[in-house]
């Protein structure tokens, strides 16, 4: 009866090496495949588009988010010129309507002054 005879240490060391060197060939073939090279060239390229289409929509919200800004902020400058325009004509209106007040309180007292010296006045040729 024969014995079997297992692999010596050199026998799987050397065929340990042939798989690894054949794997190894394999990935090389497999990266310099050209056709794999366009594809990779192409992805790429398409990354970079897609790339760009995103930085170009970016300018762009932020420009539209720009205008919106300075749009409400001359809306608020707006109307707070507006604000301090209605004020200030309330204002005037209050002094024109207190001056008229006091114009005509100024006219009543006068009145009664008058007529109290014309009282007097009367008073003094009759005695």
């Amino acid at each position: 009866m024969s014995r079997y005879r297992s692999p010596d240490l050199q026998d799987r060391q050397s065929a340990a090496a042939a798989a690894k060197k054949a794997m190894l060939d394999k990935f090389r073939t497999a990266a310099a495949d050209p056709e794999l090279e366009a594809r990779r060239a192409e992805l790429e390229a398409h990354r970079l588009v897609r790339k760009a289409e995103r930085e170009a929509a970016r300018v762009k919200r932020e420009a539209e988010l720009a205008e919106l800004r300075a749009r409400e902020a001359e809306r608020r400058e707006r109307e707070r010129r507006e604000a301090e325009e209605l004020a200030a004509r309330e204002a005037a209106e209050r002094e024109a309507a207190d001056a008229e007040l006091k114009a005509a309180q100024k006219a009543a007292r006068d009145a009664r002054y008058a007529a109290r010296k014309a009282a007097k006045k009367a008073r003094r040729k009759g005695l």
